[in-house]
């Protein structure tokens, strides 16, 4: 079992980043570096790249409509050759909130999309000529008729980098299954991601080429072992889960408030969501059940949170996805990094 964390939106990536260096010192294998309508991604994982010397960098996520498939695969094996191999790509969908209302580029067809920018970005690291004609016409068809196929100009450093999807829907999780490397869920509770997702999974696993290896999945959540810290990190998933839940979404078209009802709340997860889309933000978040809380987070006493890593782990998460809320991040890492089954 790996251990990750997401860096922060920050207004101080550099400060950010410096914490990482210090993560990576106590143990941590991956950093996930979020693009939503911040700071770019890539950048901040450029600069990553250049400060630290063994944690894999991860974009979590790189919504899939704002590049080409090519440019993505750019980025991606770019990356790559700057961290000497320890590049991971996520990619998603994100939403409609975003791509519409922040890129202005329709939100269509997402889970064909997805599949095509992972053919096509493995294409481009096996340096072969793209010639591609789906939702993506590569090279366009019609324009001024100048267009051939290209191959990438350089060696990338791996023909495999691993591509992680965040999927939520069935359709989604069943395509990731069959073709990612890893899975980005959201609110993982082990005890019920068969309940939720086992259908699709199972659907997707039985067409994965084994070449891929098994799937990996990230799962976790707000992490405090220090008594003084525990309301502090219930509180900030309150909030967390509220703002997605509730917000992230109109109602009927939310797939975290999808994910939550699945999992076994179905009438608290509309409450959560009327209370936020009526401005009722403090009260969204204090409905959330106390079970749900700690369900998905790691916060309580190490017994407590070696009980949920030893549940995760038997649910088949590969990577424990942790935010530390203490005034030690990289003490309360280290001590975490021991309790991980090997």
């Amino acid at each position: 079992m790996k251990l990750s964390t997401q860096l922060p939106y920050s207004d101080d990536p550099v400060g950010g980043a410096e914490r990482i260096v210090e993560l990576e010192k106590a143990g941590l294998d991956v950093v996930w570096v979020a693009e939503a309508y911040s700071y770019d991604a890539v950048s901040v994982m450029g600069y990553l790249a250049a400060r630290t010397e063994r944690v894999e960098i991860g974009s979590g996520i790189l919504p899939i409509y704002s590049r080409t498939p090519t440019l993505t695969a750019m980025t991606a094996a770019g990356l790559d050759a700057l961290t000497n191999g320890r590049a991971i790509l996520g990619i998603g969908t994100s939403g409609p909130q975003v791509i519409e209302g922040f890129h202005g580029v329709p939100f269509d067809k997402p889970v064909a999309r997805t599949r095509e920018v992972i053919e096509i970005c493995r294409q481009v690291w096996r340096r072969e000529k793209i010639d591609h004609h789906g939702i993506y016409d590569i090279p366009l068809s019609g324009g001024t008729g100048l267009g051939k196929p290209l191959k990438l100009v350089n060696h990338p450093k791996r023909s495999d980098i691993p591509i992680w999807v965040a999927a939520l829907g069935d359709k989604n999780l069943e395509m990731t299954a069959e073709l990612a490397q890893g899975w980005l869920p959201h609110a993982v509770v082990p005890e019920r991601i068969q309940q939720a997702f086992g259908g699709p999974l199972a659907a997707g696993l039985a067409k994965r080429d084994p070449a891929l290896g098994p799937l990996q999945i990230a799962g976790g959540g707000f992490l405090a072992l220090e008594p003084e810290m525990f309301e502090h990190a219930r509180n900030a998933a309150r909030s967390m889960f509220a703002l997605y839940v509730g917000g992230m979404g109109a109602r009927g078209k939310n797939f975290y408030n999808t994910v939550m009802q699945r999992q076994g709340w179905p009438d608290e997860a509309k409450l959560v969501q009327d209370l936020y889309l009526d401005g009722r933000k403090e009260e969204a978040a204090a409905a959330l059940p106390q079970e749900f809380i700690d369900s998905v987070t790691l916060v309580g006493e190490p017994g407590f949170v070696k009980e949920r890593i030893a549940a995760l782990h038997e649910a088949g998460v590969t990577h424990l996805q942790v935010t530390p809320v203490t005034a030690d991040a990289p003490k309360v890492l280290s001590q975490v990094k021991e309790w991980l089954p090997a």
